[in-house]
């Protein structure tokens, strides 16, 4: 796109403006609570807006990217030292107004989870608000999250500059750290400028100046490739004519899909008003050219964004029904690591509406406390409980922060107590006040045909997802919540004592019954009380029963809940009707029960489909998560995205498994060059570039393009210059996501960016990368060039894919099931065995062959300690011994036993070896294997964060010995050991929860897939069973038709009456042989029947009887694990604190290497 055109959407979004009073710096005391001290700094902002930077008395200055800023905090939502002495110093001198509204604390995050508190004090109350309002306005300006490449390397400048030594000088040291680990490289391009370059050296800031800057970075990361780019054009001595420069802008840069009326081509007078901001020799302006560095400087510029900034600009009409929009939902919200054990948390309640969520969850119980206050965890796990009434309060305080558009709570409401529910609906009404909304609108009652209310029209309001009863409370609904069984136990159960009962889901009671089967009465949700039904209108949840169900009932404001696998299942089945229940009706997918470690599903799956409440797991920051913090960045983080039209319109119907252009939406062409990278690590290491397309079935491609590693461990500026990836046809563009990853050789993530295909700027970009929990990065880019079009067919192109393979037209479950492949995070190699998976039972029947029998056991053992299933007694000798005893007494050769076919018997062996089986157990084993790592990850940042913490109290006592004695320095340190060791044996036992839920969710799906599959076994077999009977009763007429036909040959060689009468005996005595030998066939055949479904029946029945043992050797496995891991802990922290002292290197970096060998 070219320059400022006219446009439809007036831009709103500002870049950032720092004020003066933040500029000029203020005074404050900072607190640091771990460390108990106060210390006068004097408060500043960069003019930029990049920083937040304080210096202390030592003239020593710290900074901090407000871009890592969540929150900025006053008054009731602070903390303050409770310490007496620290209170008195903070009220010294001319202070106005109460403590906790002096404050300013300041949230930092580098995820949902790890979140850290910088607590400043200020001398007035209106000083601290100020500050706060600012700095809270500045931290969530979209515009510094999105930084065009010229304000990127600005912002590495300041950064530098705001980082002097006590001298006033720029450090060598500090261009190192954070351009390249190349030393030689940075000092050969600091020595190239004339700057001091030494190991020890530093620089005076006034000889730093930015036009110095710039020139470093071309001696140190110089751009070749945008030479080239001249060259191709036939563009000579490094100069433009202003036309030739039109002519690229308009050619290479605008985007060709504008309209041309609203968006018109530039003119050669545009062009030159334009570059009078790039070109900074005006004589060659005045001559009409422009020269390279011009140039560089407008691909570099706000003009060339990836991203055109009305797109992150709140620019989608909000005046649809709620159900035509895809809403930000978090599941599970308060939970901060797995699923099973570790902290609940009010603050993740302020951090995911932060980031923009508008649905979250509550799970609330029935509390045991005298108070009886209700109470939010995941019930019959070993989480923690935090009050209701404190999440109720976050939620108050931070709905509306970044996003004015409606927020919905969705209750699980399992508080089986008539006085702690009224509290719950009085806390919600006290609480959110006016916010709240409890009657209908009024242009919107609560009638079938009407449809629901705009984002627009409920701006502000907080909406209830409960259980609604639909008649005032009486004795019978008062005797139904008072007959439910209450969990009587003041602390949550543990999952070992209720596994086989535990649900992942209460929502389970409005959709279908989930996998694990009927729910337990204990973890229904309770009846709702009048006053929590009073609070319920808008999102009313219900069971579904059936798209058509749904139709004829057309109430709008009933919603369902469906488990990932239940609505994968429906989306398979029943695509296009999927999408007609979404126009009108809310749908809610959250994850699956053996999720244990909070992993997510891929949200894409969904969004094809319509469904708007998508919940994932915030806590997760994994490559679906990715995707939906990028999805929800657009249309000003509001937390709502429009559905495209078709997906909207009640007379348009959508299947999202189509291959074929969708009426009345022009399919794209998309090609992408990766043509180099700049400052991609610092690390001296090769790096490459991947580049994958996510959207529907049809357009979604992992890992389309890779990039070679670049040579000579070239990070700085690697050039590929490669051929570009060619999305052909991208059948919905709208929503169609490119994500371009940059990796180091050994496949460490650097870093990535997730575009919107619609709102992409085609020609020659830079972009900008985010790490892995999307946090934007200073310096990393990779430098493309990517042309867009309409997508234009080949003539016939389709009917000559039809006719050359005609039977991908035959099945359309399993070429759905092939699609949905790259959208479900299946591995490549378990990619090329869906197909086995999806083939029809005949197929399955094929894998199911029979077992060596020499030793009686499956060749491929169960995953992580799962003993396989081996029949009591072989099932082949069983068959063998049916034969035998179905044999008569007696012939040397008896025709009976000779066509009898032997038929395979079924056994757990052959069953195991199965492809489908197979799969199940390396998918299983990839799921626990992914569990421990996730722990030894989590393990090894504790023992990092620990020994930080050690360093810093040792600093703190080293700077301060006067007020830290040895003492006192020893009890500090003890303290946090002491903290080391209790958070490293919950971190174990979480992961030992875990593991063994897992372990036994693994062995009933096994067990399950294998009684399925001996079911269609044996029903294959008894339908080859009638075949083989048929095939034996014509082999015994004809073999005894040869032994008839031999016998009367062999009479014609005797005289002629003996022969005839030979000849008479023969054919009678045949007759009477094969009435005979017919019938006891028939009876051989009817045992071998009976025999082989006594037998299927046998295998059956063990199958079952292996699962409690199965289950019961996992559980004595972790009842001694958990017994031994106290111990284990210690002697692992003793150990390691030995070897320390004694600078060995050969101990392990975690306890898991110690302790988790056989994991």
């Amino acid at each position: 796109m070219a320059s400022a055109q006219p446009g439809v959407h007036a831009l709103k979004l500002q870049p950032p403006s720092v004020s003066q009073t933040l500029r000029n710096g203020s005074n404050f005391i900072k607190w640091d609570e771990d460390l108990s001290t106060v210390t006068p700094v004097i408060l500043h902002v960069d003019p930029h807006g990049f920083y937040l930077y304080w210096t202390d008395q030592n003239k020593e200055t710290e900074l901090l990217d407000l871009t890592l800023v969540k929150d900025v905090r006053t008054g009731r939502s602070t903390k303050t030292p409770k310490e007496a002495k620290l209170r008195e110093l903070m009220e010294v001198g001319n202070l106005v107004g109460r403590l906790e509204n002096r404050m300013v604390t300041v949230v930092t995050a580098s995820d949902l989870v790890n979140v850290n508190q910088l607590n400043f004090i200020a001398s007035q109350e209106e000083e601290a608000k100020v500050w706060c309002v600012e700095l809270f306005s500045l931290s969530s300006n979209l515009l510094s999250h999105n930084l065009n490449r010229d304000q990127s390397l600005l912002k590495a400048y300041v950064k530098l500059t705001l980082q002097p030594n006590a001298e006033g000088r720029i450090p060598v040291k500090n261009f190192v750290r954070l351009f390249s680990s190349d030393r030689k490289r940075v000092e050969t391009a600091l020595e190239n400028c004339r700057l001091p370059y030494g190991r020890g050296d530093s620089i005076k800031l006034e000889d730093f100046t930015l036009e110095v800057y710039r020139s470093f970075l071309d001696f140190l990361c110089p751009r070749p490739e945008l030479s080239n780019i001249f060259k191709l054009q036939g563009w000579d001595d490094n100069m433009l004519s202003l036309d030739q420069m039109t002519e690229f802008i308009n050619n290479k840069q605008r985007d060709p899909r504008l309209n041309e009326i609203l968006y018109p081509p530039l003119r050669p007078a545009q062009t030159h008003s334009l570059m009078e901001r790039y070109q900074h020799d005006q004589t060659q302006l005045k001559q009409g050219v422009i020269s390279l560095q011009a140039f560089s400087s407008y691909i570099s510029s706000d003009e060339n964004g990836i991203i055109p900034p009305e797109k992150l600009d709140q620019s989608e009409d909000m005046s649809f029904p709620l159900s035509h929009y895809i809403i930000n939902s978090s599941h599970n919200t308060y939970l901060t690591a797995g699923q099973l054990a570790g902290s609940s948390s009010v603050e993740m309640y302020r951090q995911v509406l932060l980031a923009g969520c508008r649905c979250v969850e509550l799970d609330v119980w029935k509390g045991r406390t005298a108070e009886e206050e209700p109470v939010i965890t995941h019930g019959f796990t070993m989480t923690s409980e935090i009050p209701f009434k404190e999440v109720i309060e976050a939620i108050a305080e931070c709905a509306f922060k970044t996003s004015p558009f409606p927020v919905i709570l969705s209750f699980e409401n399992h508080v089986d107590s008539l006085k702690q529910q009224a509290k719950m609906a009085e806390y919600c009404q006290s609480i959110f006040g006016e916010a709240l909304l409890i009657d209908p609108l009024e242009k919107y009652p609560l009638e079938a045909g009407v449809p629901l209310p705009s984002p627009q029209e409920l701006m502000g309001k907080i909406l209830i997802k409960n259980k609604k009863s639909h008649k005032p409370s009486n004795n019978t609904d008062t005797k139904r919540l008072a007959d439910q069984p209450a969990n009587q136990s003041n602390d949550p159960v543990s999952p070992s004592n209720n596994t086989g009962e535990m649900e992942a889901e209460s929502e389970e009671d409005d959709d279908d019954e989930d996998d694990d089967g009927k729910k337990g009465s204990a973890e229904r949700e309770a009846v709702a009380t009048e006053e929590m039904s009073t609070l319920v209108n808008y999102v009313q949840p219900t069971k579904f029963n059936s798209f058509e169900a749904s139709k004829k009932a057309a109430r709008c404001y009933h919603m369902s809940s469906f488990v990932e696998t239940k609505a994968l299942e429906h989306l398979t089945k029943s695509p296009v009707e999927f999408v007609e229940y979404n126009k009108s009706q809310l749908s809610r997918i959250y994850p699956k029960g053996t999720r244990v470690d909070s992993s997510n599903f891929m949200p894409q799956l969904f969004w094809n489909a319509g469904c708007q409440l998508v919940a994932l797991n915030y806590q997760t920051i994994d490559l679906s998560m990715q995707l939906n913090l990028f999805m929800f960045e657009y249309n000003g983080r509001s937390g709502y995205r429009l559905k495209p039209e078709f997906m909207r319109r009640p007379d348009k119907h959508f299947d999202p498994f189509t291959e074929n252009t969708v009426d009345g939406i022009v399919a794209n062409t998309l090609s992408v060059k990766v043509i180099s990278g700049q400052f991609l690590t610092e690390r001296r290491v090769g790096v490459y570039v991947e580049v994958d397309m996510f959207g529907l079935p049809a357009d979604t491609r992992r890992k389309a393009l890779k990039t070679k590693t670049s040579q000579n461990n070239n990070a700085i500026n690697p050039v590929w210059d490669e051929e570009p990836i060619v999305f052909k046809k991208v059948i919905l563009p709208t929503l169609a996501s490119l994500r371009i990853a940059a990796f180091e050789e050994g496949g460490k993530f650097i870093g990535h960016r997730i575009i919107p295909v619609s709102a992409i700027r085609p020609g020659y970009r830079y972009i900008s990368l985010r790490n892995e929990k999307n946090q934007s990065l200073i310096l990393p880019a990779v430098f493309v060039y990517i042309e867009v079009k309409d997508y234009v067919p080949d003539t016939f192109a389709d009917v000559i894919e039809a006719l050359s393979n005609p039977i991908r037209y035959v099945n359309l479950l399993e070429q759905r099931s092939k699609q949905l492949a790259a959208l479900t995070l299946e591995d490549v190699e378990e990619d090329t065995q869906t197909e086995d998976e999806a083939d029809s039972c005949a197929e399955r029947k094929n894998d199911v062959k029979s077992a060596p029998l020499e030793n009686g056991l499956s060749p491929a053992p169960g995953p992580a300690g799962h003993a396989p299933m081996t029949p009591k007694a072989s099932a082949a000798n069983q068959q063998a011994a049916a034969t035998e005893a179905a044999k008569p007494a007696a012939k040397s050769e008896d025709l009976v036993l000779s066509v009898l076919i032997d038929v395979q018997v079924c056994t757990i062996e052959s069953l195991q070896q199965s492809k489908v089986y197979q799969k199940e157990q390396r998918r299983q084993f990839k799921e626990l294997k992914e569990l421990v790592r996730r722990h030894q990850k989590k393990t090894s940042e504790l023992l990092r964060e620990f020994n930080n913490k050690q360093k810093k109290v040792a600093r703190q006592c080293s700077k301060s010995r006067a007020s830290c004695s040895d003492g006192e320095k020893d009890e500090r340190l003890q303290q946090l050991r002491d903290e080391q060791e209790q958070q490293l044996l919950a971190l174990r036992q979480e992961q030992y929860y875990s593991q063994k839920y897992l372990q036994r969710e693994h062995i009933k799906t096994l067990t399950e897939r294998l009684s399925s599959l001996a079911e269609e076994s044996h029903n294959s077999q008894m339908k080859k069973l009638k075949d083989i009977c048929d095939k034996e009763k014509k082999e015994l007429k004809r073999q005894m038709d040869r032994r008839r036909t031999e016998k009367i040959n062999q009479a014609k060689t005797k005289e002629k009456h003996l022969a005839e009468e030979e000849k008479n005996e023969i054919n009678k005595s045949y007759v009477n042989e094969v009435v005979q030998n017919i019938k006891r066939l028939e009876e051989t055949q009817t045992k071998r029947h009976d025999q082989l479904v006594e037998q299927h029946t046998e295998l059956l029945q063990e199958i079952q009887d292996q699962k409690p043992k199965l289950q019961g050797a996992v559980e004595a496995e972790f009842q001694d694990k958990f017994q031994c891991l106290p111990g284990e802990i210690q002697a692992f922290l003793q150990d390691r604190k030995t070897e320390v002292r004694g600078h060995s290197k050969s101990r392990p970096s975690t306890p898991h290497e110690t302790l988790s060998e056989e994991d």
